[in-house]
Parts: structure tokens; C-alpha cells; sequence
């Protein structure tokens, strides 16, 4: 059995391939996807020939290709494996850590049933642990202002899960313009530009004195740096941007030692994984939170995609994501190839 998926071949290349299916194991499931959607940070890092591009990895001498992207999407169980107990063909479902392709066989740890929730919204689930994580882990009380830096997906889908849990106000910060706009209808109160001479002030007096909780997702010192200078004494940040560049410096002493800032580690793989605690959930009870939030209309994150291609598209997308520092919020649809 054959699938097409989108594969990146070489450096700033991305093409879409016909590949057998892998083998089945006893607790494995096939997905037949509906949608995927494109991570572009995560993404952009493996197309353009990121040596480093996980931390739990040594830094390759070289970019090492074919790569894959694709870790969030959703479509129908088509067969399941031996041992498996927790989903059956025909199911509707989520995924965790899958790729952009028509078929996809994984593990059913990662798997997760969603009723009749749209696939475009569950197809962003498995992104959107990211920035649950980190904002349960900057333990964010109701009432607390929060403060984003960066409006990619991550930032985007931030907005939404801050006001589901009470952050007030919240502020959306991008130098994009178009970006500030649609922040304002993904949940945020304010949107600033972070070049702006004042920038930091009128953080603070939108905030009352500084924020609560910035959720720092630039992946740059700068955006770092940026984002220290509006918080809240004893404010909490969390790195959920991969800064895979160290080449920057932080004024620690008055920016944080002072302050009384909390710095906290937010890569979505620093969480438990069988049990979760206060501020510290797995990633199967984040993804059954959001179902729950979605179910009750409490969030909707496919309101947050701006543009939606087959995946024989695929190779222009990818051209642009390389290339456009203001790539929008992308996915998959599965369903329209030919």
C-alpha cells in the first residue's frame, strides 16, 4: 500500500512523493489524514537545513535530509493494530507527533478520538498543547494580565487559551501590523508593536504596572529581551519559542535577579508523561482539555487558519515558508486531492 506525502528532500525543498506505508505493529493505528496543519516555526527550522533542530540532539555536522514535517493533524482510523483498545475503523481522531501524509501509521498513545469536532479544529490540537503547557506552567490566576510576544500559530493560539482562562487584560505583540489585527479577533485586548519608541510603557499601562505573564514565542533574544521589559514584579515567562540561536545577552540583573522574574523552560517536551500534577499536565490530558473547550464553544481554533491547499500544493507552500518572514497560518486538506 502506497501514500502520498510531502517529504523535504534538500535544502529549501519540499515535494510531494508517492512512498509505501510502513509496517503495522500490535499497538500501532492508520489514519487516513483529512487535515494537517504546518507548524512554521518547527517547520521553517527543518526545510531550511537547521543543524540543531530538537535540544535532545547533538548538532549535526550537516543538515542531514529527506526531512518531515506535519506533527498536528486529524483524520479517520482505517486499521488498527492487534492490541489496540482505545479507538476502532471508522473513528474519527486527533494526532500527536504525525506527518503530512495521506496515510499515516502511529503509534495509538498518540491518537485521540474527538466525536464530531471538525477536523480543522483538531488538526491544531497537538500545536496547541504547546502554549496550554506553558501558560499552566506560569500558573496564570484569573484576573492576571498576560502579555504574547510573537503572533505565529503559537502566539495566536496563546490569545485564545488565555482568555478561556481568565487572563485579563491580554496583550498581542508583533511588528506586523495585519498579524496586530487578527490578534484583536483571536482574543487579545491590546496589540502593540514591540519597535514602537514607547513600546514597553504602554505595556505597563495597559497592564497597571507590568504584566503577569508574558508567553515568549519569537524564538529571538531579542523578543526575550523585549518581553522582560513589561512585566509585573514577580511576573512569570515562559520560553516557549525555540531560541536555538544563543548568540544574544540579557541584562539578568535588572531585568530579572531584581525584579524577581520567573524564567520557565516551556519546550512541549519538558512534561510529564504518565501523570499529570498542578501546572504540569501530559500531553493526552492538554489534548482532552482542549476537546473539552471545543466541544463546550469555549475556543475555536480553526478560526485562527488564514489559507487552506492541497497538499499537491505543497511545494510552492513550502517556497514561501522559506522565504517569508510573514508566513500566515496554514493548513492541509487532504480531502481535495485528485
Amino acid at each position: 500500500m502506497n501514500s502520498k506525502n510531502i517529504v523535504f528532500v534538500k535544502e529549501n525543498v519540499a515535494e510531494f512523493l508517492e512512498e509505501p506505508v510502513k509496517e503495522m505493529k500490535r499497538d500501532d493505528v492508520m489514519v487516513e489524514l483529512a487535515v494537517s496543519s504546518i507548524s512554521s516555526g518547527t517547520e521553517r527550522a527543518n526545510l531550511t537545513g537547521s543543524k540543531t533542530v530538537s535540544w535532545l540532539k547533538k548538532e549535526q555536522e550537516q543538515a542531514i535530509f529527506p526531512r518531515r514535517g506535519g506533527y498536528s493533524s486529524a483524520g479517520v482510523v482505517v486499521k488498527v493494530g492487534e492490541d489496540v483498545t482505545s479507538v476502532k475503523v471508522g473513528d474519527r481522531v486527533s494526532l500527536s507527533w504525525s506527518t503530512h501524509s495521506q496515510y499515516v501509521v502511529i503509534n495509538e498513545s498518540r491518537v485521540y478520538p474527538i466525536g464530531d469536532i471538525d477536523f480543522e479544529d483538531a488538526a491544531i490540537f497537538h500545536i496547541a498543547t504547546f502554549p496550554l503547557a506553558a501558560i499552566r506552567k506560569c500558573r496564570l490566576e484569573i484576573g492576571e494580565s498576560a502579555i504574547v510576544m510573537g503572533m505565529g500559530i503559537l502566539g495566536i493560539v496563546a490569545l485564545s487559551l488565555l482568555k478561556a482562562a481568565g487572563a485579563t487584560p491580554i496583550i498581542a505583540v508583533d511588528p506586523d501590523s495585519k498579524k496586530r489585527e487578527k490578534a484583536l479577533t483571536c482574543g487579545a485586548d491590546y496589540a502593540l508593536d514591540p519597535y514602537a519608541p514607547d513600546f514597553a510603557q504602554q505595556a505597563k499601562e495597559l497592564t497597571g504596572g507590568g504584566a503577569n505573564v508574558g508567553i515568549e514565542v519569537t524564538g529571538i533574544g531579542a523578543g526575550l529581551d523585549g518581553i522582560l521589559d513589561c512585566m509585573a514584579r514577580f511576573g512569570r515567562v515562559a520560553l516557549l519559542g525555540c531560541t536555538r540561536n544563543s548568540d544574544f545577552t540579557i541584562d539578568y540583573y535588572r531585568k530579572v535577579h531584581g525584579p524577581g522574574i520567573t524564567l520557565v523552560g516551556a519546550h512541549t517536551n519538558a512534561r510529564p508523561s504518565f501523570e499529570s500534577s498542578c501546572g504540569w499536565w501530559t500531553q493526552k490530558d492538554d489534548v482532552n482539555a482542549l476537546i473539552r473547550l471545543t466541544n463546550l464553544g469555549r475556543i475555536k481554533l480553526s478560526k485562527m487558519i488564514d489559507e487552506t491547499y492541497s497538499p499537491e500544493d505543497a511545494p510552492e507552500v513550502y517556497t514561501r515558508l522559506a522565504f517569508d518572514k510573514t508566513f500566515p497560518l496554514v493548513q492541509f486538506d487532504w480531502r481535495r486531492i485528485k
